[in-house]
């Protein structure tokens, strides 16, 4: 521990703290604008300017070290006239753009131009000008604002891992950018926006759109991946304006994917906003009662086991758990959650989690990757992973499609029999398990999803088993789920062994990848909140509420329980899902027993007490789980051929159809994707 004195007060830190960093413990507050906790130090700005006793000169605080003796003054006469320098520097070129920018009102600029600036400048000659720059649909970039904090290039390089963001130029020439002038292919790229301390780079589909003093702040998680990230929503009136990060440093730290940040304008694209009836080949509008009677007329005529439903990647906990309990009402238990067909095995929780858990990955030194392409499928995740690759001391390997992940790994085969080597020892990557202290495994959708999923999870299992993954003190086997839905369906039993072949009547709840299955004579009812895919086969269509429109309960790929928060009401007739539901079972004359959303809850906490409990993660007992039968040949491949396009809501963004068009081409080429 060092001991250091910081405006008369004797404090001790730890060794390897920074001067600006011991400041902040004490709660003396150090203005910066190219330094931030998650980036490496640059030192360029020298807006942290503070006086060190003995020193012949003023030190940056950001990249001084703290050692004992030191005596440290942060707010004298000379230390305000320095910050008083550094800003009349910064500002000598910035254009007055304020009224005009989208910074404006959360801009580090203005904010501490008023705190530490001064109210002239002694400067008069022309203002430099630099040419915008295009960095793709995501960022817009006015250039000319920038202050050369380089915040951006050290994201693109050390948590993107994509080295594209870089300086030309010297002194005052010298400009950010892209070096060949191409679009960001980052899945983080919008995470720049927040970084950057200015406006010169701003969300390109939220400009000019609203102020921030505008908006009504709702703090909820993501659904676009299973990762949970969290989430600020921003709304005003009925309209979702924008998502950004909150800080989570058990899940997303303070980054979110580029999915979750701008998909959001497909809220209000291609809406179900009231109910349908199909007539002849056509679907006509109805009324909710004209809805739940054509339902009513067929569910009469048919037998109860012959009844099944659906739930989609997006559904949330209390809407399975009331639809389960009607169709065990009817007669039926045909539910099931896996539309994707993925081989999960719902008896043992610990075979269906992220038992390592998101920030547990930085204590891994060895990472076995299984039919995933982290980078598309959970780019948090991803980015975790390279934040442990950067730690030093991790190598990975990767069974699977090649691809372009942001972190080096062994590519080590295609398919199944890559994990039967391995098991067996006579593939050189079990050498490297042996020796590892703390094995980690990531099972993709990719790998699961196949007819001999089933026995490639217990594959997985073994592999964990005998290379020491699975411990008192150590969990390394990890599944990767791509639904936010997924892991609470099976938490409330929401599977079956049943198919939808005979299937008389099918309910699809936001169901929207399973329509090439549906038997052509079935009965569909699709409940959601896009006419999508499940929609266009429906016969009744009931309108739902998406994520942002509901409080509703999600259990992320770890196992965490999280809530999101309702910000908006859905639009026209569409209600919640579990009250759709509930209202329909009145119709049906099997009335569920709730009424209320905490009494769904406590329904819920009935089938599962694990919902009755906090977002806090518990160990799990580990079980046999999988099949031992063979598998079969061919790679492993993701599941996810377009990032920007994986659901309803994405679906319908028009900015994620921007990213598809301007994109996926380089994508293609970088990472092997199809489209």
């Amino acid at each position: 521990m060092a001991k250091l004195t910081i405006d008369g007060m004797e404090v001790e830190v730890q060794n390897g703290l920074t001067v600006l960093q011991a400041c902040e413990q004490i709660g003396i507050e150090i203005p910066r604008f190219c330094y931030h906790e998650r980036l490496t130090i640059a030192g360029n700005c020298r807006m942290c300017l503070v006086e060190m006793e003995r020193a012949p000169k003023p030190v940056a605080s950001c990249s001084m070290p703290v050692g004992d003796g030191m005596v440290i003054t942060t707010n004298s006469p000379a230390v305000q006239k320095m910050r008083q320098g550094v800003m009349e520097f910064l500002l000598i070129n910035h254009p007055l753009d304020c009224p005009i920018c989208d910074q404006g009102g959360e801009c580090d600029l203005q904010d501490q131009a008023l705190a530490f600036g001064s109210d002239h400048s002694r400067y008069d000659e022309v203002k430099r000008a630099v040419d915008d720059k295009s960095f793709g649909p995501l960022i817009r970039g006015i250039m000319t604002r920038c202050i050369h904090c380089t915040r951006c290039v050290r994201f693109s390089n050390e948590i993107a891992g994509v080295p594209e963001m870089g300086a030309t130029g010297r002194g005052e020439h010298t400009e950010i950018g892209t070096y060949i002038n191409n679009a960001l292919t980052s899945e983080l790229s919008g995470n720049m926006i927040d970084l950057c301390p200015v406006g010169a780079l701003t969300s390109a589909p939220y400009a000019f759109a609203a102020r921030p003093w505008e908006l009504k702040k709702t703090e909820s998680i993501d659904v676009m991946d299973a990762v949970g990230s969290a989430i600020r929503i921003d709304a005003r009136g009925p309209e979702v304006m924008r998502i950004l990060p909150r800080l989570n440093e058990d899940v997303n730290e303070e980054w979110i994917s580029d999915k979750t940040r701008f998909a959001c304008d497909g809220l209000k694209r291609q809406r179900l906003d009231q109910p349908y009836v199909r007539h002849g080949s056509k679907l006509e509008p109805a009324t909710w009662d004209a809805a739940f009677a054509a339902i009513a007329a067929k569910v009469k005529s048919t037998d109860g086991s012959r009844i099944a439903a659906l739930a989609g990647d997006t559904a949330c906990v209390e809407s399975m758990m009331a639809l389960k309990d009607l169709l065990e009402a009817l007669g039926s238990d045909n539910v099931e959650c896996r539309q994707d067909g993925a081989a999960l095995d719902p008896s043992c929780r610990a075979g269906y989690l992220f038992n390592t858990t998101i920030a547990g990955i930085e204590e891994a030194d060895v990472c076995l990757i299984i039919g995933s392409n982290t980078r598309h499928e959970a780019p948090i995740i991803n980015a975790r992973l390279r934040k442990r690759y950067l730690m030093g001391g991790f190598s990975a390997g990767l069974i699977g499609e090649a691809v372009e992940l942001t972190f080096p790994y062994t590519p080590l085969g295609a398919g199944p029999e890559i994990l039967a080597e391995i098991l067996s020892g006579k593939h050189g990557f079990a050498n490297i398990l042996k020796k590892a202290t703390n094995p980690m495994l990531i099972l993709g959708q990719g790998a699961l999803m196949r007819s001999d999923g089933a026995a490639v999870l217990g594959l997985a299992r073994k592999v964990a088993e005998k290379f020491n993954m699975v411990r008192d003190d150590w969990n390394g086997f990890n599944v990767l789920h791509t639904a936010a839905a997924r892991v609470g369906g099976l938490d409330i039993g929401f599977v079956s062994d049943a198919t939808l072949e005979s299937a008389e009547i099918i309910y699809l709840l936001g169901a929207d990848d399973y329509t090439a299955n549906i038997p052509d004579d079935a009965f569909v009812i699709y409940q959601g909140h896009h006419g999508d895919r499940g929609a266009h086969r429906a016969d009744v269509v009931l309108p739902g509420a998406a994520y942002t429109e509901k409080n509703a309960t999600y259990v992320n790929t770890e196992g965490r329980m999280q809530q999101t928060r309702l910000a908006v009401f859905p639009p026209g007739d569409a209600r919640e899902d579990w009250a759709v539901i509930r209202a329909l079972s009145g119709v049906l004359g099997h009335t569920l027993p709730y009424d209320t959303l905490a009494q769904v809850r406590g329904r819920m906490v009935q089938i599962n007490p694990l919902f009755g409990g906090d977002d806090s993660l518990q160990k799990f007992t580990w079980g046999d789980f999988g099949s031992g039968g063979k598998t079969e040949p061919g790679g492993f491949a993701s599941p996810i051929s377009n990032f920007y396009m994986t659901d309803p809501i994405s679906r319908a963004s028009i900015t994620m159809a921007r990213c598809t068009e301007m994109l996926l081409e380089s994508d293609k080429g970088k990472t092997g994707t199809d489209g």
